[in-house]
């Protein structure tokens, strides 16, 4: 595993679908991730430091987690199958540790709402594209994922930005 930050979120036009990108510091690959829409719009409230005037989903579990006095530990986002990754949000409570299947979007923006750190396997970041049947259109090159951002409208980024 390989500690991320999130480079930025962008919005891919060929699926209209927002991308969160991540990035391991020190290392030249990304790792894009395609989520959804009210994912992606809980990412970015809070990379921004937007709040809302009442708890979303995000300000909710957090709240939850924090009268079960838990905390997140760490967010991992662990592999590929089929098209879909896969995460695990690891809550510790009372010196017990809980490991609990997550989407990587919600786990991302979880990690985000508590500053828990967030992981990647490292093999997703050695995968290229043409090199698993699984992935046809992702690359983790960043100069080529940059490349394709570019060609982009910026005015259909709308508050997505990279």
């Amino acid at each position: 595993m390989v500690e991320v930050t999130i480079e930025g979120l962008a919005l891919d036009m060929t699926t209209n679908s927002p991308v969160v990108i991540l990035s391991p510091p020190g290392i030249n690959k990304v790792l894009p991730i395609w989520i959804g829409h009210a994912e992606a719009w809980g990412i970015a409230m809070e990379l921004s430091g937007v709040a809302s005037k009442r708890p979303l989903t995000y300000d909710l579990l957090k709240r939850v987690i924090e009268v079960l006095d838990a905390r997140v530990d760490r967010v991992e986002i662990t592999e590929l199958r089929e098209q879909t990754f896969y995460a695990r949000l690891y809550l510790i409570n009372k010196n017990k540790q809980y490991e609990i299947d997550a989407r990587p979007s919600d786990s991302i923006a979880i990690a985000l709402k508590t500053k828990a750190s967030i992981f990647v396997n490292e093999e997703l970041f050695h995968l290229k594209e043409g090199e698993s049947s699984e992935l046809p259109n992702m690359t983790t090159d960043p100069e080529t994922l940059r490349d394709r951002l570019r060609k982009i409208n910026p005015e259909d980024f709308g508050k997505y930005s990279l």
